[in-house]
């Protein structure tokens, strides 16, 4: 079926909910298959989904959003959903993303807000939400993006033997670190594109329908290092103590603070090795080249983490072959700009 088509009966299924032909006006959407249109209706303005269940986790959106707001996040109301069809009605945040908010003056206080969200995600008990384990087959899984796409696929590098053995140990060795962390609810995806700014000051988190019970380190490094800007070290670390002690103070066993910040990069290099290949896919499979100008912000993430463990002997290996081989191979690209 066609995006007109799917259009027409997104808008005759709100017809026969409501009883008024709705006048779609699209939203920008984001990296999946998702259209969003703003419509109006009775003096307020909804947002219709048109989310095909063949590709989109509906199902899991709608419970995580009770659940979610039973913990105390705001996400947006599911008013109306249709699981065959993939078409869900939903309150209407805005569109105030927090991401041109951020300013070296702002930064601070948003952030804290942000963090106190991920301090009431810790702290939930898992029992309230139905979550899959983030476990070694899916971290694996998650980075084995990276050489399909990224080095083989848009780098067109020679995914060899010895590249292959340096990448699995590095992958073992951030697979360990992370599930021998605390196991509390993970949003998956909780950056700034992904935070809204309500009319009454207040930030709202979307996209959470991959939401899994895994490491306590996850979301925090999606925020604040996130892939869309980056931060000076030195203030990022700031942070990242500054969320240890909430946890601490709140009861939850963490590390002590080298440990956690040590969590906190290795995590972080997960997760950046993972999205260098959604990033590529995105382009490569999706037709999608927006995300080609982050993976030089990605790159340097991953450079700069590499950087700072050179005593692990498999994050100096990797990081040899990195510099030498994928790095190159990069700035080759008409994508490429060197990143702060």
């Amino acid at each position: 079926m066609s995006v007109t088509e799917r259009a027409e009966q997104l808008a005759q299924w709100f017809e026969t909910w409501k009883g008024v032909r709705p006048t779609l006006k699209p939203v920008a959407g984001d990296a999946s298959f998702r259209r969003y249109f703003r419509v109006a209706e009775e003096g307020r303005t909804l947002i219709l989904c048109d989310a095909p269940p063949e590709t989109e986790k509906n199902r899991e959106f709608v419970s995580l959003a009770g659940s979610l707001a039973a913990a105390g996040l705001r996400v947006p109301a599911v008013l109306h959903a249709d699981f065959e069809l993939g078409f869900l009605v939903l309150e209407d945040l805005g569109d105030q993303t927090l991401l041109p908010l951020l300013t070296t003056r702002t930064v601070d206080g948003y952030y804290e807000e942000a963090l106190g969200m991920l301090e009431a995600l810790a702290v939930a008990d898992p029992g309230d939400f139905s979550l899959a384990p983030y476990d070694r087959a899916l971290l694996s899984r998650e980075m084995n993006l990276f050489p399909e796409w990224f080095v083989e696929g848009l780098l067109g590098l020679d995914y060899d033997q010895s590249a292959r053995g340096l990448f699995t140990a590095l992958q073992t060795l951030l697979c360990d670190r992370a599930l021998a962390q605390k196991q509390v609810v993970v949003h998956r995806d909780f950056h700034a594109r992904n935070l809204m700014r309500l009319d009454d000051g207040a930030l709202a988190t979307i996209d959470f329908q991959d939401a899994v019970l895994g490491p306590l380190t996850y979301d925090p490094v999606s925020l604040l290092k996130d892939c869309y800007l980056r931060w000076p070290d030195d203030q990022v670390r700031g942070w990242v103590l500054a969320y240890r002690d909430r946890l601490e103070s709140r009861g939850l066993g963490v590390q002590k603070a080298d440990e956690f910040l040590k969590d906190f990069d290795f995590m972080g290099l997960q997760r950046h090795i993972k999205v260098l290949g959604i990033f590529a896919r995105l382009y490569l499979r999706d037709g999608k080249p927006a995300y080609l100008g982050d993976l030089p912000r990605v790159m340097a993430y991953v450079q700069a983490a590499l950087a700072g463990y050179p005593d692990s002997e498999e994050v100096a290996a990797f990081a040899a072959w990195f510099d030498d081989q994928v790095v190159p191979a990069a700035r080759e690209q008409s994508w490429f700009h060197e990143s702060p």
